[in-house]
């Protein structure tokens, strides 16, 4: 069974991206990542919440419950 995402940071690391990934087990994931990677994770996730209307209707000043989302 899939582990929830609990917290991720985007920072970054020389002429790259270290992102970290802390599921609700405690686990951490670090994985280094290049700005058009990010890029393609980034239209990957835009692409997902549009063809989902429903979940857009969540108001842009509300903090996603359990989920801590911190970028650089």
């Amino acid at each position: 069974m899939a582990q929830m995402l609990t917290r991720f940071t985007i920072t970054e690391d020389g002429e790259n991206y270290l992102l970290t990934i802390e599921d609700d087990g405690g686990e951490t994931l670090e994985l280094s990542a290049t700005y058009e990677q990010l890029d393609v994770i980034a239209e990957a996730l835009i692409e997902h919440l549009d063809a989902d209307e429903d979940e857009l209707e969540v108001d842009d000043d509300e903090e996603l419950e359990g989920v801590d989302k911190k970028s650089a």
